[in-house]
């Protein structure tokens, strides 16, 4: 189903004639068959319009259902925007400078869809029961939800090929994710902050192998690695919570780990200009992680990039050791409730994650040594940008307390997490965001 089409179907109840004051819209222009995402806000007086896009004024009319406006850049520049209204829908077309060219024109097709108003009240708790799940991480494909900040979702994974609780393929393999989850505030320059209040496991089973990956396998190991990868079945005993490999014999006869459930992927849809990307990949907008803190009780903190965010999560683990080395960890499904928040108007280049004693920034790259760079240049922002340090007093915190931990070296790129106890630094200035503005709190 299309995107516009889907999104209709999450606003349904809320068919109006026309605008109202005080609304929001998702918008999406075909930019030579490339989708770009903008924020569309609209205040109406009698047949008159004002507000904003992303950052751009907004000046227009409404004459029954067809509408007429102006996005008035800062430089001077003017995209206009018609439109027919249809309920929760809104089609048309913009002229708009060229983008390479300020004195020529071009013309684009565009779409949008109503934000629902927020329900009056204390933030919700929703369950979600995914039908339909992504091998990418996609800004084009429509939400599952609108959530609030402050909202609470109970919701489902497959485990890493596509199989669910009961043990039934309900998607591809490669790490199906569910969502997106549309969350309503959200912008480019954003970051979203991810509660993981409970990970569960939901059956009796994971999947692995006994294989290592050849990052971490020496080379002369590598002739008898060749009978290595095979399927090792692994019984989950979720009374006891402990995983143990089936049908072991030998010196693994009575093996048995205490397992920790985590979420292998975790992301937001990445920014314009970047095409769909598959869940065995990661960026700074997060992706397949593996990194084995993404667990119960602990904090993900993601760069926003589309309007909204658009958060998936998946990959679910029982267990895995730092890295992956068995290329596939403990894979099964797992029920998931998070929450989510909002910190406006700050931007973080890489994932983080918190826990109750911790703070791990998340460095991703090709190469060890550059997901290394990218670990410590994330921790350095986070001591300054939240903890008030100059460059000086943060390579003083890194030089002597600073921990490493290899996250992922089983995909295309790796994962360093530079760790850091919480009880070693000042009291954080983070200000987090539970309304589309701000609210100056504590942070949670």
């Amino acid at each position: 189903m299309k995107f516009q089409a889907m999104a209709i179907a999450l606003c349904a109840s809320l068919v109006a004639p026309s605008l109202q004051a005080g609304e929001t819209w998702i918008l999406r222009t075909d930019l030579w068959g490339n989708p770009a995402f903008s924020t569309l806000t609209i205040e109406r007086d009698g047949a008159r319009i004002g507000g904003d896009l992303d950052g751009d004024r907004v000046e227009g009319t409404l004459a029954g259902q067809r509408i007429a406006f102006g996005a008035i850049e800062r430089n001077g520049g003017v995209s206009r925007y018609t439109a027919d209204i249809e309920g929760e829908r809104m089609q048309g077309e913009v002229d708009a400078p060229d983008t390479n060219d300020r004195q020529a024109r071009a013309r684009h097709r565009f779409s949008a869809w109503r934000l629902p108003e927020r329900a009056a009240g204390a933030p919700r708790t929703l369950d979600f029961q995914p039908t339909d799940y992504s091998n990418t991480w996609n800004a084009d494909r429509a939400p599952v939800l609108v959530l609030w900040p402050g909202d609470t979702v109970r919701t489902k994974t497959l485990d890493s090929g596509g199989v669910d609780e009961h043990g039934v393929t309900r998607a591809l393999f490669g790490n199906p994710q569910t969502g997106p989850f549309f969350v309503a505030g959200a912008a480019p320059g954003d970051t979203l902050v991810v509660h993981l209040r409970r990970l569960r496991l939901n059956r009796d089973y994971a999947d692995s192998l006994d294989t290592v990956v050849g990052r971490a396998l020496p080379s002369s190991l590598a002739a008898q690695a060749g009978e290595l990868g095979k399927s090792v079945r692994w019984t989950l005993d979720r009374m006891r919570g402990t995983a143990r490999p089936e049908h072991a014999d030998g010196a693994l006869a009575g093996y048995q780990v205490p397992v920790k459930p985590m979420l292998g992927g975790l992301a937001v849809a990445p920014g314009f200009g970047m095409p769909p990307v598959s869940t065995g990949d990661t960026g700074r907008f997060g992706g397949n992680m593996d990194f084995n803190e993404v667990v119960e009780g602990n904090t993900v903190y993601l760069p926003v990039q589309q309007p909204g965010a658009l958060l998936y999560l998946g990959d679910a683990h029982a267990l895995q050791g730092d890295g992956e080395t068995s290329q596939y960890a403990l894979e099964t499904s797992m029920d998931v409730t998070f929450s989510v928040e909002l910190i406006k108007g700050k931007a973080i280049a890489m994932p983080r994650v918190e826990s109750a004693t911790q703070v791990m920034a998340l460095g991703q790259a090709g190469s060890l040594d550059e997901a290394l760079k990218a670990a410590s240049g994330g921790m350095i922002a986070w001591l300054q940008q939240d903890y008030g340090m100059t460059l000086s007093q943060a390579a003083q915190v890194l030089g002597s307390a600073a921990r490493y931990s290899v996250a992922n070296l089983a995909g295309r790129s790796v994962g360093v997490a530079a760790k850091i106890d919480k009880a070693l630094l000042p009291a954080s200035r983070r200000v987090v965001s539970v309304e589309a503005g701000r609210d100056d709190r504590p942070a949670l």
